[in-house]
């Protein structure tokens, strides 16, 4: 099955969690994809919409291994075991995180454009992205909503490789997905309009929703 593009995919996976309806819920649509998709199953279920921006802390020389990874508000988690390997110090660990957590809010509010983000605590946190490739950024998410409180933690995507929620392990609560193919190339290919999601679609998604729940 593959998509016509995000609205599409969104709708049709609104249908796979409408179980989490009588919840307090938040769904957190990670920038820029898959707030188009989250978009729409925040329609579905009468729920507030928000973004989740995290910054993953890249291992000196092996960005794509995380440390770690930190949210707004001082949300963060770090895996002190791969800290230890990398011979980092409290100091230069410190100095990751505040350049992150810099650019966290400074992405945050560009996409909010002035908009307060919504309370997590204590409700069920919805992560919604188009897609999992190495699923990565989707597990900083889920683990930066649990640093700040949520009471659950489902997360909800279109397509994934084969196997993708026993490697994502305990980042979420709950794991929802349409498609796993056995060939899964790029996220991209299982959409026939896959174009750049622009950061005024995002703003657009959130005012919208905003609007429509007021």
């Amino acid at each position: 099955m593959r998509f016509a593009d995000r609205i599409d995919a969104g709708r049709r996976l609104a249908a796979a969690v409408q179980h989490l309806r009588a919840q307090d819920l938040v769904v957190c649509g990670l920038p820029r994809g898959g707030v188009p998709v989250a978009y729409e199953v925040a329609v579905a279920l009468d729920a507030p919409l928000d973004v989740i921006v995290v910054r993953k802390l890249g291992f000196p020389g092996q960005p794509e291994l995380a440390l770690g990874a930190v949210g707004e508000a001082g949300a963060r988690f770090v895996d002190d075991i791969t800290v230890r390997l990398a011979g980092l110090t409290t100091g230069q660990l410190t100095e990751m995180e505040r350049q992150a957590g810099a650019e966290v809010q400074r992405n945050a509010d560009r996409f909010r454009h002035g908009r307060d983000a919504l309370t997590l605590a204590d409700r069920t946190v919805v992560v919604v992205d188009d897609g999992i490739a190495t699923g990565s950024t989707a597990r900083a998410a889920c683990q930066v909503v649990r640093a700040q409180q949520a009471a659950r933690v489902v997360l909800a995507v279109p397509v994934a490789p084969p196997g993708w929620a026993t490697q994502m392990g305990d980042a979420a609560d709950e794991y929802v997905c349409l498609e796993t193919p056995q060939r899964m190339v790029a996220v991209g290919n299982w959409y026939l309009d896959f174009s750049a999601t622009s950061d005024q679609e995002v703003t657009d998604c959130l005012r919208r929703n905003q609007e429509w729940r007021h």
